[in-house]
């Protein structure tokens, strides 16, 4: 693999609101997985986002390896959890970028970047001085810091972001972070401020803006609720300022029956989260239909274009 010097590697890493502080540059791992060399585990094209992502031709995703939170039911543990993936330079992260928009894709699409950002950035300039002209995605589990946001500023185009959680004690069991709606609420808003009122092309391809995914969850449907309440709160003050999408497509991977989820969510369960979104005013979006809890629909991790 290249070397390259076009990025300094934090170190005393602070990327997530962990601010583990390890020293990267060194060659520590921190609390996410993340060391000193950009690791990505696929790069391909992706149908299975919201319409406005994937369109006709395809998200055109890549997988970056580790996660700033341990879902205990993350469909994609082998890279958030477990370490795998390739190590790539920047050099090369710019060609994979490239290569996508010459496969056809709507968008580039960033899936767990934070931990990776000053590499991600590096790449998307290399890149852009190549040709690379469309919109940006950051595809993130919602547990960011403002700072981090700001520091995507001129990078991301569209926040594909999760709102997870509000309760402090579920998303402390299910994430490993008590701390989460306090540090996503705040980074949400970031990201709306950034990108402003959704904008789609001519297509409907979404070009800017934000969209906010909740992923229903079986015998929580409480929290769901809170959940959709601080939506709505967004929406009443701004209406329009972003996109919702509701998912049903919770399947129990990794070790979520020993957390009390090894079941998948109920329709009865799934139509009372959706008829509250419903009441809520949250209409202008995306609801996912109960039949898309299916394992495949989460790609296969075997380095796929990188």
């Amino acid at each position: 693999m290249p070397k390259t010097d076009l990025v300094s590697p934090p170190s005393h890493c602070a990327l997530c609101p962990r601010r583990c502080g390890v020293n990267r540059a060194a060659g520590a791992v921190g609390f996410c997985g993340a060391g000193r060399t950009l690791k990505a585990a696929r790069a391909a094209l992706h149908f299975w986002e919201e319409p406005c992502i994937s369109g006709t031709r395809g998200s055109g995703t890549v997988f970056f390896s580790g996660c700033t939170l341990k879902c205990c039911f993350c469909q994609n543990y082998p890279i958030s959890a477990e370490g795998l993936g390739k190590e790539i330079s920047v050099e090369h992260l710019a060609e994979i970028f490239l290569s996508l928009q010459a496969q056809g894709a709507h968008n580039i699409n960033l899936v767990t970047p934070g931990q990776w950002r000053p590499w991600i950035t590096a790449a998307l300039d290399l890149a852009r001085a190549q040709g690379l002209h469309l919109p940006i995605v950051c595809n993130t589990g919602g547990y960011e810091t403002v700072e981090n946001v700001e520091a995507w500023r001129g990078y991301i185009d569209i926040w594909l972001a999760d709102l997870k959680y509000v309760s402090p004690a579920l998303s402390a069991e299910l994430s490993a972070a008590p701390d989460y709606f306090a540090q996503a609420k705040p980074a949400i808003e970031a990201m709306m401020a950034q990108a402003g009122h959704p904008v789609f092309d001519a297509d409907g391809i979404l070009q800017r803006g934000v969209i906010l995914r909740h992923l229903a969850l079986p015998g929580h449907v409480d929290d769901s609720f809170a959940v959709l309440d601080q939506m709505a709160a967004w929406n009443d003050a701004d209406p329009g300022c972003f996109l919702p999408s509701v998912m049903s497509q919770y399947t129990p991977f990794y070790k979520a029956a020993e957390h009390g989820i090894g079941r998948r969510i109920t329709t009865y369960e799934y139509h009372r989260v959706v008829n509250y979104a419903m009441d809520k005013g949250l209409v202008q979006g995306y609801m996912q239909q109960k039949s898309s809890a299916k394992e495949e629909y989460t790609p296969s991790f075997d380095l796929t274009g990188v």
